[in-house]
């Protein structure tokens, strides 16, 4: 699971492996670590225990009794197993190797089971700190919390950068095909992978994009942001000025930069614009200090979850917004188109889906915190009000 701050909403855990998936061993294996009393570590390979802890397995374990209720069953459904509790589901995906032992784990974002439209939507109310929660069917708003309250996002920015490059491909100032060298001076902290590319690895636009959206990849972002310009994202996002690369927010956060980041919060727009080629002259942080607790949460990006979805709205259909369908559950709706965003205190899911019968959604919902926000909780939350929209 990230734990890295600006980064895309991945869900759970997930620790890949090779080996084999044998339906009965595997379901056996997947049911005995909601039955067991202890989960034991001699249950895994050791290739999975150097990524992710026994123990930190049986706290996820029971996170999720403790939001579904008690275990009932595990069954197959495709290539992945339907865990079912008394209050609700989820999917998972388990890999063995030839031994029995896990190598792979994948649990998807849980479901509660809601009454109704109206309970789950309402079960959003009970979250402490800031809530932002906006549905709207076919363009129209359905219902609304605190809707036109700005807050932090993380990741969920990258509509906006989304928007603006695809305005740039409208009017011809660049095109899908277009290569673009990677840049090394704008590589960021993950989430993502070009950072660990080649540098001036030549890349089209449209790899960029899909990249910045399916997983969150924070120097594709930043190259977007370039080649779009500054000003003309901010339009799509005009309380955020300047606009902040993702390198720019990384260094601000910095804790050892704490002195540069009260004269960025002192300043008006003009002069924090001037700062910004300071701030670009320092090296990039550990990624590691972001991954405990909220820093520097004013460091971000605000956006409304009414204006979320209208970002969404025109960017949507984007091939590439269905790569990553975030917690929905692809083959519930005709078509997803998922951006998500967190950071420690910081957590904002965004779908546009298409239901079977061809109506439109768009859920977005925001929660803001001065500490850890529970993210467990916010995507099974999350989870069951897209699945009262199904019908």
């Amino acid at each position: 699971m990230h734990r890295v701050v600006i980064a895309c909403v991945v869900l759970l855990i997930v620790v890949c492996g090779s080996g084999v998936l044998a339906d009965g061993t595997a379901q056996t294996a997947l049911a005995r670590l909601f039955t067991a009393k202890q989960i034991e570590a001699d249950w895994f390979a050791d290739s999975f225990l150097q990524q992710v802890p026994a123990s930190q397995v049986q706290t996820i374990v029971g996170q999720l009794v403790a939001q579904l209720g008690a275990f009932k069953s595990v069954k197959p459904e495709g290539a992945k197993y339907r865990v079912n509790f008394e209050h609700g589901d989820d999917l998972a995906s388990i890999v063995l190797d030839p031994s029995g032992r896990i190598t792979g784990l994948f649990f998807e974002a849980p479901l509660r089971y809601a009454a109704n439209f109206q309970s789950a939507f309402d079960a959003f109310k009970q979250l402490p700190g800031s809530v932002s929660v906006y549905v709207a069917d076919n363009g129209v708003q359905r219902v609304a919390l605190a809707a036109d309250k700005p807050l932090a996002v993380g990741s969920t920015f990258k509509l906006a950068v989304l928007n603006a490059v695809q305005q740039a491909i409208v009017t011809h100032s660049t095109s899908w095909t277009a290569v673009i060298k990677l840049n090394p001076q704008r590589k960021s902290l993950p989430s993502g992978v070009l950072q660990t590319w080649p540098d001036g690895a030549p890349l089209t636009v449209y790899s960029y994009a899909a990249l910045m959206i399916s997983q969150s990849d924070n120097t594709a972002a930043d190259i977007m942001l370039d080649l779009a310009g500054r000003a003309a994202v901010e339009r799509y996002g005009p309380r955020n000025r300047p606009f902040l690369t993702t390198r720019e927010a990384f260094v601000l956060k910095d804790p050892r930069n704490s002195a540069l980041l009260a004269q960025y919060r002192a300043d008006d727009t003009a002069r924090r614009m001037q700062l910004l080629s300071q701030i670009d002259a320092l090296p990039l942080p550990d990624a590691s200090m972001f991954s405990v607790v909220p820093q520097a949460t004013d460091i971000e990006w605000f956006f409304t979850t009414q204006e979320l979805c209208s970002l969404m709205s025109r960017v949507q259909s984007l091939p590439f917004m269905s790569i990553n369908p975030g917690v929905a559950e692809a083959a519930d709706w005709s078509r997803v188109a998922y951006k998500g965003g967190s950071e420690p205190g910081v957590l904002n899911l965004t779908t546009w889906v298409v239901s079977k019968n061809r109506t439109s959604h768009c859920v977005s919902a925001t929660w803001n915190d001065d500490k850890m926000v529970d993210e467990l909780e916010f995507f099974g939350l999350y989870k069951s009000l897209l699945s009262t929209l199904k019908s």
